[in-house]
């Protein structure tokens, strides 16, 4: 009779005002998110990636235009900021594709576990950063 009158635990809605500041997301939620973005940047930031590629591979004269771009920027647009948005390409394609290979491997192989969830995400972000502070090193000159 004793457990009968034990509490079962209550699960409710969180309150989007008062819990959200307060609410710990796991790296497996964060990997999801970032995903959508990440995702979202790439459609958004397609026509600025069709035109790097053709300025870059069109001739030679347009090679240097796209070259100065990174340099002295292009219009009202800074360089600096240029290769920031550069940046945040790379970062999108880099955890879009990394965070996919995730989910296709626990699709394929039926890992879904909390404890695969949480290494596989914190894998996910520590390599998409990490990959992403090598490659922007290199974008702003630093090697």
């Amino acid at each position: 009779m004793p457990e009968l009158s034990r509490q079962r635990p209550q699960f409710r809605n969180i309150n989007a005002f008062k819990d959200l500041t307060t609410y710990r997301l796991p790296a497996a939620g964060w990997v999801s998110i970032l995903h959508r973005a990440s995702g979202g940047l790439m459609f958004v930031l397609l026509p600025l990636i069709v035109w790097l590629f053709d300025t870059s591979v069109s001739s030679e004269i347009s090679y240097e235009r796209f070259s100065s771009a990174f340099s002295s920027g292009v219009g009202f647009v800074p360089g600096w900021l240029f290769k920031l948005v550069v940046l945040a390409i790379i970062w999108a394609y880099l955890h879009h594709l990394i965070a996919g290979v995730r989910h296709l491997y626990m699709d394929a192989r039926h890992a879904v576990t909390k404890e695969f969830g949480k290494s596989s995400a914190v894998a996910t972000l520590v390599l998409s950063i990490g990959l992403t502070i090598a490659l922007g090193a290199k974008l702003f000159g630093l090697y």
